[in-house]
């Protein structure tokens, strides 16, 4: 199928997955995960309606901004170096990847010097992976505590990516267990923290992520195809 084929499938299904759990889709922001993918892949997606993308590198994300339109909301959803946070401040919709308050120290330091604030996402190790970043779920709290004494970045939320598994049942255990530290961190009204946005579910697992609270999903395969790492990007 063609990538608006696949993005038309992807969202029928957003659709009748929140329809069957009694949500409304408007709810569910589908973002096109387009790293390592051409340009011509993402205006496909464009045309075909997508406006949310998703890229994991500052350089590749940099590089594809000023040959799309510019109504595009971009999303770094990949770890984020500190020495990197000054390309993006300001020019990206939203970080899903904050994992430390010395990262979000630094891009409270580039949106000062830009006069905006910045919103981002704490970004969650649900299953206490080696090979993943992210804060374990009993230190989150603590971090959004410490981060909204800064007072140009807004944590809106919380992302996760969950354990790889051949059967999304599996996984379903860890985005209940983030819907539930979603819910703790929003009772307790910390100032500057809102949690309005749970970022979680990619191709394999996004309906039912959508099932367990998400609000947001990165879907790439599902949407491009299999990525081709070997091709280089311009």
């Amino acid at each position: 199928m063609s990538i608006a084929e696949n993005l038309k499938e992807v969202q029928r299904d957003i659709n009748e997955v929140c329809k069957k759990c009694g949500r409304d889709p408007s709810e569910v922001t589908l973002i096109a995960v387009s790293k390592t993918k051409p340009l011509e892949d993402l205006k496909e997606a464009y045309d075909a309606g997508a406006r949310d993308f998703g890229e994991n590198k500052v350089q590749e994300l940099t590089a594809k901004m000023p040959n799309l339109p510019s109504d595009i909301r971009w999303h770094m959803i990949g770890h984020l170096q500190r020495n990197k946070v000054k390309y993006i401040a300001g020019e990206v919709e939203l970080i899903h990847s904050v994992d430390s308050f010395r990262l979000a120290e630094e891009i409270n330091i580039q949106a000062k010097r830009k006069k905006i604030i910045i919103p981002a996402l704490i970004e969650i190790n649900i299953g206490d992976e080696e090979s993943k970043f992210g804060v374990r779920p009993d230190e989150a709290k603590e971090l959004c505590k410490e981060i909204s004494e800064l007072d140009s970045i807004h944590i809106e939320g919380l992302m996760t990516v969950a354990p790889a598994a051949d059967d999304p049942e599996e996984v379903r255990r860890y985005f209940r267990k983030m819907h539930e530290l979603f819910l703790d961190i929003k009772s307790e009204n910390i100032d500057n923290v809102e949690m309005k946005i749970l970022s979680m579910g990619m191709t394999n697992d996004y309906k039912v992520a959508i099932e367990e609270g998400s609000t947001m999903v990165r879907v790439g395969t599902g949407i491009f195809g299999a990525r081709d790492y070997s091709r280089k990007n311009n």
